[in-house]
């Protein structure tokens, strides 16, 4: 079965776009049986995950444990999620409720990854930061590492 990377994220709300970026490199490597997708609402991802073996979720993230750019790799295990006390986004439900609803659901994948870059500012216009978008490739690897080790195990 092909994994799956859902790049979650607003193009048009500055560092917001880091998601559909990162999964955009991804879907121009061509990695054979890997489907991408991107949404600008993270509650898609409830329908995208179930019946998948292999999801990798790209977003912007604002925490409490970086500078803008830092790449944060997290794997869902069988633990609920917790949004970090101080976190930031744009969204009202953001990725983590996504995921615990598709966990109350029955419909987590068997392996879920998620990628967080921390954004600098997601106001509705602004451009990618400098900060962020010299991190983009650092965040692609993470992808790719991701599903190199669902292929090694």
């Amino acid at each position: 079965m092909s994994a799956l990377v859902v790049g979650i994220g607003n193009p048009s709300r500055g560092d917001d776009a880091v998601g559909p970026l990162v999964a955009e490199r991804v879907a121009r490597l061509g990695l054979a049986d890997v489907d991408v997708v991107t949404h600008d609402e993270p509650l898609a991802l409830v329908e995208h995950l179930a019946g998948r073996d292999d999801v990798v979720v790209v977003d912007a993230v604002r925490s409490s444990r970086g500078r803008p750019g830092t790449v944060h790799v997290i794997r869902v295990g069988p633990a609920p999620l917790h949004r970090d006390p101080v976190a930031l986004g744009s969204h009202g439900l953001g990725v983590v409720e996504a995921v615990e609803l598709a966990r109350a659901l029955g419909r987590l994948p068997r392996r879920l990854t998620l990628v967080g870059i921390e954004a600098e500012g997601v106001e509705v216009g602004a451009a990618v930061s400098d900060r962020v978008r010299d991190r983009l490739e650092d965040a692609v690897r993470a992808v790719v590492e991701s599903l190199r080790e669902r292929v090694d195990r």
